[in-house]
């Protein structure tokens, strides 16, 4: 006999940045929501009507004990950095993390499980076209053992759905946008600009989404998706100098004039990480997944996943607009301008 609460909606990283938008969105559609986060995580900005459980997902037991009763699971819990200091995290939360909470809500009787993946897992090292939901990887093709973790976590989600249980798998590319609690790589990319800390940049290519549209993309997923299905949440695609001059626009920042070549690229994330893993134990500025990615193709076409589920994307540009006003209004920027500031400066001058 079942014991699933058919109100009960259960978000793992929930205090997190997509975790954080999509329980705002649960709890504005008056779901009964509980969270289950990691027991030093931040859980201030989370809706006092949110139930919190503390676990930490590499514990099965807790796991056990966080997801009893939930009807929709959706699992976001994860180490979304491309290094920490001791590499085996990855596999412990990422991929281990993950199929703790798969297979104990499926126990449990959750009626879906949504498994949140990654588009970094989806390049391979050659190839032109832009990627779409058909696309096969193998652990050869992972970038580091953050790509490494979240793949062999994904494949561990499809093959219960294979066999027959309820679980869908949605894979955004980079989420930009305001209240990123955490700093996530890419929150971290555009306050560094802002700040006048980025003196030159490795040209790569980028898919970048508002984590507000991959909120709502989850949702729908979770309502409309086909069991053992990849759905793609995606936006635009552009390179880093477009990102980076759209960025200038917003902050007054000048673009980077210079380039950095792979080879320096790769010693430098090289030394970085050597620092960082036996010295300061601080994120580094640059890793070597993250240098190594920029040898990838990046671009994604998602139409059919949009298509599917009835999404539409707003414009990256407003999603960066509102991530440097957070940024801004957070206290994390030096001496920035209002972004409206610029724009209307700019739209003087033109004049």
């Amino acid at each position: 006999m079942s014991d699933v609460d058919p109100d009960l909606t259960i978000v793992t990283g929930g205090a997190g940045f997509i975790g954080g938008h999509l329980v705002e969105i649960l709890v504005k559609s008056r779901r009964r929501v509980r969270v289950v986060e990691h027991p030093n995580a931040d859980i201030a900005r989370l809706p006092s009507t949110v139930e919190v459980v503390r676990a930490d997902i590499r514990d099965r037991a807790a796991v056990r004990d966080a997801v009893r009763g939930g009807r929709w699971v959706y699992h976001l819990a994860a180490n979304p950095n491309l290094w920490t200091r001791d590499r085996r995290d990855f596999d412990a939360v990422n991929h281990q993390g993950a199929v703790h909470v798969i297979d104990e809500s499926l126990a449990a009787g959750a009626e879906r499980i949504l498994h949140t993946s990654t588009e970094s897992i989806l390049t391979r090292a050659r190839g032109r076209e832009a990627i779409d939901e058909d696309v096969e990887v193998e652990p050869a093709d992972a970038v580091g053992p953050y790509c490494l973790s979240k793949l062999l976590a994904e494949r561990a989600a499809f093959e219960r759905a294979r066999a027959g249980s309820p679980v869908v798998v949605a894979n955004p590319t980079m989420p930009v946008g305001p209240r990123d609690p955490g700093l996530s790589p890419p929150t971290r990319l555009i306050r560094d600009f802002c700040r006048g800390q980025l003196p030159a940049m490795m040209e790569c290519t980028l898919n970048l989404i508002d984590v507000r549209d991959v909120a709502e993309g989850l949702i729908r997923v979770m309502e409309r998706g086909r069991t053992g299905r990849r759905y793609l949440l995606g936006g635009e695609n552009l390179d880093l100098s477009s990102l980076f001059a759209v960025l200038s626009e917003l902050s007054g920042v000048p673009v980077p004039r210079w380039r950095i070549p792979y080879t320096l690229g790769l010693a430098t994330a090289w030394l970085s990480e050597l620092w960082a893993d036996h010295v300061s134990g601080a994120t580094p500025q640059a890793t070597l997944t993250g240098v190594r990615l920029t040898r990838r193709m990046l671009h994604f076409n998602s139409t059919r996943s949009q298509d599917e589920l009835s999404l539409k994307m707003r414009p990256i540009r407003e999603s960066l607009a509102d991530a440097v006003d957070w940024l801004r209004d957070s206290g994390q920027l030096d001496v920035l301008k209002r972004s409206q500031t610029a724009r209307s400066t700019r739209r003087n001058t033109k004049a």
